[in-house]
């Protein structure tokens, strides 16, 4: 019979676990930096090619709380994946199969149009120099300013007109792309179906020292990204419909498109309403014939200008955004200089992150001695 555990004797030269070395402030450092080149390298290497996963990993972190609920409503994660996947793809065909054709009509009209509108502006600008002329004479404004004013306002228009048709054509022609209609919902969906296990897996790398630091500052990062990112689709979606129905109902020919261009542009803070504003007004000078059409656009986006700031933005975004309207439009022309569309949409991410590294940096510099030293004492000489 053998002796009880609690008997047997320990070994007399039990061997010694060697003793794991501790990382430098070097190798940290070095890992940090080996990380952000590689980060780096990937974007300036595969640009070209990464969009279509780009927007995939959006759409999955987009769709990741209501997936998680289904989940615990009892559906596997997997369905759930899939039913939101489909939504999304059936919301897509019908704005397709609804809206589309009417888009393409308004830039169709639009097109027609552009040489009436030159003309208009191109006899506007004549008149302001005629008056000008008959004010400080002929010596200040002559005849050759004024042909020259006139023509560059046409040249000016037809520029920003083709322009304007060049984008709306190559953002639609962007959805025809086969990577993304086909390859962006199936990366969605693996995404979405592995995202509890994406996120477990990232976290066990994180290295043990700073696993605590890492998780906190990735908890901030992810509150104030959801609350951003759903918060704008949410006010880009109800400027778009409201802006869309109200010029339509005032009778602007082109409010249709201008009003979903406008509220589409809202997730770049001031730069939908102003851009959105101007163009309609400008449109609708030169298609009514009196103020009160002029003045009805107006009312549109003063009207949408206060529900955006006094209903959707403190519902949907309130204090938990805490990014600066002029750093993410920093972020967004950054963004797009360096990496195209694939910059914009990692811009508003990127500008999260660096927002809560800053201040958990600053909170710690308001903490250390660098800032907490003392003065000097002032020797009396």
């Amino acid at each position: 019979m053998s002796a009880p555990l609690h008997a047997v004797p320990p070994l007399p030269h039990a061997p010694q676990l060697p003793q794991q070395p501790e990382a430098t402030r070097a190798q940290r450092l070095a890992l940090l930096a080996g990380l952000l080149v590689a980060a780096w390298l990937a974007l300036q290497l595969f640009a070209s090619v990464l969009l279509p996963f780009v927007a995939a990993a959006g759409i999955a972190y987009f769709l990741d709380p209501p997936a998680t609920r289904l989940t615990r409503a009892g559906l596997p994660r997997g369905a759930a994946a899939l039913l939101l996947i489909v939504t999304l793809i059936t919301a897509g065909l019908l704005f397709a199969l609804l809206l589309y054709p009417l888009l393409l009509s308004q830039i169709g009209i639009l097109i027609a149009r552009v040489p009436t509108y030159v003309a208009s502006l191109r006899h506007f600008a004549a008149d302001v120099i005629a008056r000008l002329q008959q004010r400080l004479g002929p010596d200040y404004v002559d005849e050759k300013l004024r042909d020259l004013v006139g023509g560059q306002v046409g040249a000016m228009l037809g520029f920003l007109a083709g322009a304007l048709s060049r984008v709306i054509g190559g953002g639609f022609a962007l959805f025809n792309v086969i990577s993304l209609a086909v390859v962006t919902p199936v990366v969605s969906f693996y995404l979405l179906r592995d995202w509890p296990r994406i996120v477990a897996r990232v976290d066990g790398w994180l290295p043990r020292r700073y696993a605590g630091v890492l998780r906190a500052q990735a908890r901030e990062v992810d509150r104030i990204l959801s609350a951003w990112v759903r918060g704008q689709a949410v006010c880009c979606l109800v400027l778009a419909l409201f802006y869309a129905s109200g010029l339509s109902l005032v009778g602007l020919d082109l409010g249709l498109i201008v009003g979903m261009a406008s509220g589409v542009l809202s997730f770049i803070p001031y730069v939908g309403t102003i851009s959105g504003a101007v163009m309609s007004i400008g449109l609708a000078l030169a298609q009514f014939p009196h103020w009160t059409g002029v003045a009805l656009v107006a009312a549109v986006f003063v009207a949408g200008n206060l529900l955006e700031g006094y209903v959707i933005y403190p519902r949907f975004l309130g204090d938990r955004v805490e990014l600066h309207a002029v750093w993410v439009i920093f972020a967004l022309f950054a963004g797009g200089a360096a990496f195209g569309f694939v910059g914009v949409l990692l811009a508003v991410p990127v500008a999260a992150v660096i927002g809560v590294l800053s201040r958990f940096w600053l909170r710690r510099y308001l903490g250390s001695p660098l800032y907490l030293d003392p003065p000097p004492e002032r020797l009396d000489l």
